[in-house]
């Protein structure tokens, strides 16, 4: 009899809370139903960004960028960064138009390496500044392309303080020693001759496969002595 009781019981507890769930259901019907609706119009939103704007922008950012690398890798700078008569753009066009962007953030990087090839170096380091990345291509390359503004700049001590920096992200044995000589040289005017053999050094002991190397014990000597 006690069991058939406490049956009833439960029974009657849950009968309860669905009551009560169907009521709060039946109140907040139309908040529910909004809120769902809200999630749904968000994802779908997302999907169709994703998939009819982003997408199609980065397709066009990234074949105005491959008409421009072509002329920066054969060496036509001016084209590279303003385009030609053909309708082809350059770097400033795409790091404009296709800001946020893949292709509109490497278009600033090689927009700053062509400016540092006309030897504008002001305007070189704006576009270096705005490109943001860590591969371990165009961000070293572009990193060493600041030291080098800086230098010609007369800010020695952050040309170096870069040049070292883009050593080691490239840790590669074509550009890390190059620009460890370079911050070498550079710590050398500066009078931070320890600075400057830790430097030849690296390209000693690291990169000693590299052109840098063969002769960099002349370097090594002369800094220790000063």
């Amino acid at each position: 009899m006690a069991k058939e009781t406490k049956k009833q019981e439960e029974l009657v507890n849950v009968e309860e809370v669905v009551n009560k769930s169907e009521a709060f259901l039946t109140k907040n019907k139309n908040t529910i139903v909004g809120g769902i609706v809200a999630v749904v119009v968000v994802i779908a939103a997302v999907f169709c960004y994703n998939n009819y704007v982003k997408a199609p922008r980065e397709l066009k950012a990234s074949e105005a960028l491959f008409q421009a690398e072509q002329y920066f890798r054969n060496g036509n700078f001016e084209q590279a960064l303003n385009g030609d008569s053909l309708g082809a753009v350059g770097f400033v066009t795409v790091a404009e138009e296709y800001s946020g962007t893949e292709a509109g953030n490497l278009a600033n990087a090689y927009a700053g390496m062509a400016l540092a090839q006309l030897k504008k170096y002001e305007e070189a380091l704006k576009y270096l500044n705005d490109f943001s990345g860590d591969d371990a291509m165009v961000a070293p390359a572009a990193l060493g392309t600041m030291g080098n503004c800086y230098a010609q700049l007369g800010q020695n001590d952050k040309a170096a303080s870069v040049l070292m920096k883009a050593a080691s992200m490239s840790d590669s044995h074509s550009l890390s020693p190059i620009y460890l000589l370079q911050a070498g040289q550079i710590y050398e005017e500066l009078g931070q001759n320890d600075k400057a053999v830790e430097a030849y050094k690296q390209i000693k002991n690291k990169y000693f496969n590299s052109m840098q190397a063969y002769d960099i014990d002349k370097y090594i000597e002369r800094a220790s002595m000063k």
